[in-house]
């Protein structure tokens, strides 16, 4: 339970459904210390975890179930690692997805373990379907607005049987009109749209207080290797990129590649960002590992459209896509991920 309105219908729903619910809140100083540093205005869902944390425990209250507040600083710091790391050797991470892979269905089943617990749930907005498999098939959410399956594709296959997701059937209009209805105070709760410890999404000012002193600045050159400019560094950069370049051309520019051995951002038209494929590791399926190449839809990104290619399978856990046209923005640390019509397969991280 985050003290929004996505988890707290959901405890609900899961209540009326009769199951034993057990609410817990996902504690960690990053967050709060996030917020105490004046990153960004207290009245902000994902800024202080204090205030959330005491919305989350009013709803258990009032919905008549039990709640706990865990504490997981530790796992956190391992996030956040990764996070500045990748930003620093030039990939774009993602970490809501780290975050739903390592700790919500991942340690969490540790704490479920530990109470008894059959089921772990979450208020994301995907499905979890019988499609007469030995587990059930992840599917995006009814809700095409607010589908959230591309970010819970590391999920271990063998926990899908013990994942509950209530809110994948509904329109997020629905969860706000049943949070109004129940009289719950986080009806009206804005979405978090920021990483929980970037709340000002001043990603690459976190960055630098993370790493004081370090200079990542350099030179902006041209795909022919002109140079063009300097930058304050490459964390302030991602493939795709078009928005604070802070150079004239005579035509609109992209970030195409960052090089963070010379820290150089490469910059190019948008035919140069154009990429007729891409490999990515750490693959994770939720059916069985394919052998053979095999026709799909994949997303580079959790709001960019999944488009049509073929994946080859590759040892030690990668794998190849061909896009049946050009894509545009595949950017090294984002995970691509493979969907049959609304099931989704699997993924990896592009590298």
């Amino acid at each position: 339970m985050s003290g929004g309105v996505d988890s707290s219908v959901a405890g609900r729903l899961l209540r009326d459904a009769g199951h034993e619910v057990i609410g817990l809140f996902m504690r960690h100083a990053v967050q709060a210390a996030a917020c105490s540093a004046g990153e960004g205005p207290a009245h902000r869902q994902g800024c202080c975890s204090a205030a959330d944390a005491d919305d989350a425990r009013r709803v258990a209250e009032l919905l008549g179930f039990p709640f706990y507040s865990v504490d997981f600083d530790e796992h956190f710091d391992r996030i956040v690692a990764y996070f500045v790391g990748e930003y620093l050797a030039g990939r774009t991470p993602n970490p809501c997805v780290v975050c739903n892979t390592w700790l919500k269905f991942g340690r969490l089943f540790e704490y479920a373990d530990g109470l008894g617990a059959e089921y772990v749930a979450t208020g994301h907005y995907a499905r979890l379907v019988d499609v007469g498999e030995p587990v059930p098939a992840l599917f995006r959410g009814r809700d095409t607005g607010k589908d959230q399956a591309y970010v819970l594709f590391g999920i271990e296959r063998s926990r899908l049987a013990r994942i509950l997701l209530p809110l994948g059937e509904y329109l997020k209009t629905d969860i706000r009109r049943i949070a109004a209805e129940l009289g719950l105070r986080v009806a009206a709760k804005r979405d978090s749209q920021e990483v929980c410890f970037v709340p000002d999404r001043d990603h690459a000012a976190y960055i630098r207080r993370q790493r004081p002193g370090l200079d990542t600045s350099g030179e902006i050159v041209t795909t022919g290797g002109q140079v063009v400019g300097r930058h304050g560094g490459i964390e302030r950069y991602t493939v795709g990129q078009r928005k604070g370049l802070k150079v004239a051309f005579g035509q609109r520019r992209f970030v195409v590649r960052l090089e963070p051995e010379s820290r150089r951002v490469v910059v190019g038209t948008r035919d140069e960002l154009a990429r007729d494929e891409l490999t990515a590791c750490g693959a994770n399926w939720l059916i069985e590992p394919p052998r053979e190449p095999f026709s799909c839809e994949v997303k580079i990104r959790y709001r960019s459209r999944a488009v049509a290619a073929t994946v080859e399978p590759l040892a030690a856990a990668r794998f190849r896509v061909r896009f049946e046209t050009p894509s545009h923005g595949v950017a090294p640390g984002q995970a691509a991920v493979c969907f049959d019509g609304d099931r989704l397969l699997g993924g990896g991280w592009i590298e």
